[in-house]
Formats: structure tokens, C-alpha cells, sequence
């Protein structure tokens, strides 16, 4: 065999499973990631190896992710489900206090942050509660099916970790609209939800107040709960159309924006890269969503297509949550950009979905179990 033909086949089976066009705009968004994460950390080329070590490992676990059937990720859905619960209850039992919230658990060779698990393990395990339930769905099934998001959700809410709960709430509430949800009980559900609201109030952490009155008016207290907002306001709208170029950022570079690498590190990108930037960013999170999308709609099963759907439409509510909350016009809830800011586990359990959608693409029938 020679040299060009193994190099062939090595890549083949690396790649045979793997997505193009997916794979590709993830590969640009992971460079553009790198290089806005070296001038939100102060050029520090720790951090920015830091980021391109979790890169490396999301790769793999996509990877590994995109080579398991469909069939068996139905198989592990309710063992994955089962562990994330009793990791997030260890958590709320024993979980390391960080910042005033228990969101950790220290595992000794490890810190691991559990409800990461269930962003994944949520969607699997409703996927494959309605696709065993596909013949003659009833309101029960519904009920069932909120049931087991809502407890996830509420461990995650009592941590307290708001932006996390949304995502898994979300992950979960796609499958079950996906699955046929009728409109009636949507629309009911949010006119409840709305009536629910003062009653809810009560219920909210002093900070998660905060947001909410400073979403509304970020002067009322300029240089604590709205400083965040007014700052990468003021960076976003000094980048003009075409920035102020790379490491070049008056607010980012001088230390004004807080958490500029992690979770408003799109006030970085739109001050350096401007409105052209944005744009640019907008659309390649568009070619993710369409093609998640359209795998989605080309998959054979209800299991299958429920998932993919689901995955898909939980990273548009990452991309939205995070744009809208670092341009003032959703509350502050601790959700990164995707792809782009700074952390480990989050690119993780993304690479997974995206995996997880690539197996979908690339295994085209379900056998049925």
C-alpha cells in the first residue's frame, strides 16, 4: 500500500461520518473564536491555547458522537437522562459553592458541571419517549413528557443558574412542539405562564430582579447591575460599519467590558469587526441553523427528526439569548455566544449536538428496536 493511498484511507474513515458544510462553518467559527478570544483576554496567549485545547477535545467528542448509530443514541437515552438527574441532586447535595451558586461538582480528578449533561440528555430522552409514543399521542403524553423537562429544569433553576435552565427548558420544549403540540395548549400555556407572572416575582433570586429592572432602564444604576449593558452598548455602537480592527478596541482593550471573553465577548467582535462583522457572524450561525435544519427534515425516523430539530433550534436560542442580552434587549442570563466565547464544557456539549446531528445525516435508517 502506499504512502498516498493509507493517508486516503485515514482520512476517509475519519471523515466519512462528518458533515462538509456543517463541519466546515464550524471550523470557521472555531478560528474566529481564537483570534476574538486572543483580544478579549488581553492578547494572552494562555487563554487563546486554552480555547484551542477545548476545541480539540470538542472535535473528538463530535467525532466519537457522529460514529454512534442513531439506534443506539436511543438506547442511552434514558441511562444518559437517569445519570444527569443524579448528578445535578449530588450537586444540589454536595456541589462546590462558587460566586453564590452550587453549580459544580468536584468528582476529585475532575470538576464537572452536570447540568451540561442533561443539554443533550433532555432532547434524547423526549426523542425517544415520542417516537416510542408516535401511534395515537394523547394529552397524558404531553403531561409526561413536561414532567420529565421540568424537573431537570427546576435542579438547574435551584442551583441558581438561569441561562442554563433556559437552554435545557428549551431543548426540551422543541422536542415536544416538534412532536405535534397543538397550538390551543401552546397558546393556553402562554397566556398561564403571562397570569403566572407576579406570582413568579416573588420567587426570583435578588440579582435576577436586578436584571430585569435594569433591562428596562440600565441608567438606574449605571455603575453596578447596568454597567454590563451600557458598556458593550457603547463598544458595540463605536465599531461603526467596519470596526475598529483587530486589537484594536478602545473599550475592550482599555478593560471597560466586563466578562469580555466569555459571556459578552460579542461586544468585543462588534467593536473590532463592526456591523460588517456582525453580519458575517449572523450568517454563518444562519448556515448552522439551516443546515441542522434541513437534516432534520430529511431524517428517516420521528426519533431522529425530533432530535435533530431539537438540536437545532436550542443553538438558535443560544445565538439569540446571548446577542439579545448583550444588546439590551433581553435580561442578563449568563448564556455565552456560541462558539465563540471562552469555556470548556459549553463547546462541549455543543460539539456533541453537532455530532449527534452528523450521525443523523450520515446513518439514514433507523433500525427499529
Amino acid at each position: 500500500m502506499s504512502p498516498r493511498t493509507a493517508i486516503d484511507r485515514i482520512f476517509d474513515v475519519f471523515a466519512r461520518r462528518l458533515d462538509g458544510p456543517l463541519m466546515v462553518t464550524l471550523v470557521v467559527l472555531a478560528a474566529l473564536s481564537l483570534a476574538v478570544v486572543f483580544s478579549a483576554s488581553g492578547q494572552s496567549g494562555e487563554r487563546t491555547l486554552g480555547q484551542a485545547r477545548n476545541f480539540a477535545v470538542a472535535l473528538v467528542v463530535l467525532w466519537v458522537a457522529a460514529n454512534i448509530p442513531p439506534q443506539q443514541l436511543m438506547r442511552l437515552a434514558i441511562p444518559i437522562y437517569i445519570a444527569g438527574l443524579g448528578l445535578l441532586v449530588s450537586v444540589a447535595l454536595f456541589g462546590d459553592i462558587r460566586n453564590g451558586a452550587r453549580r459544580w461538582l468536584n468528582l476529585g480528578f475532575v470538576t464537572v458541571q452536570p447540568s451540561e449533561i442533561m443539554k443533550i440528555g433532555v432532547p434524547l430522552l423526549l426523542a425517544a419517549y415520542f417516537h416510542r409514543k408516535e401511534e395515537g399521542l394523547g394529552i397524558r403524553d404531553y403531561v409526561i413528557a413536561g414532567l420529565m423537562l421540568m424537573l431537570p429544569t427546576g435542579l438547574v433553576m435551584r442551583q441558581p443558574d438561569l441561562g442554563t435552565a433556559v437552554l435545557i427548558f428549551s431543548s426540551g420544549f422543541f422536542v415536544i412542539f416538534l412532536a405535534g403540540l397543538s397550538w390551543k395548549l401552546l397558546i393556553s400555556a402562554g397566556v398561564a405562564g403571562l397570569a403566572a407572572l407576579p406570582l413568579a416575582w416573588p420567587l426570583l433570586h435578588d440579582y435576577q430582579r436586578n436584571r430585569v429592572l435594569t433591562l428596562l432602564d440600565p441608567n438606574t444604576d449605571p455603575l453596578g447591575a447596568g454597567y454590563h449593558i451600557i458598556q458593550s452598548t457603547i463598544a458595540i455602537g463605536s465599531g461603526g460599519i467596519f470596526g475598529k480592527g483587530w486589537l484594536n478596541g478602545s473599550q475592550s482593550q482599555l478593560d471597560f467590558i466586563p466578562e469580555r471573553s466569555t459571556d459578552f465577548i460579542l461586544a468585543v467582535f462588534g467593536e473590532e469587526f463592526g456591523l460588517i462583522g456582525l453580519l458575517l457572524l449572523i450568517t454563518l450561525y444562519m448556515i448552522v441553523i439551516g443546515r441542522g435544519l434541513m437534516i432534520a427534515m430529511n431524517a428517516p425516523t420521528t426519533f431522529s427528526r425530533l432530535l435533530a430539530g431539537a438540536i437545532t433550534m436550542t443553538f438558535f436560542t443560544y445565538a439569540f439569548v446571548n446577542i439579545g442580552m448583550v444588546t439590551g434587549v433581553l435580561p442578563v442570563v449568563g448564556v455565552p455566544l456560541p462558539l465563540v466565547s471562552y469555556g470548556g464544557t459549553a463547546i462541549l456539549s455543543m460539539f456533541m449536538g453537532f455530532g449527534i446531528l452528523m450521525s443523523i445525516s450520515t446513518h439514514k435508517r433507523l433500525v427499529s428496536t
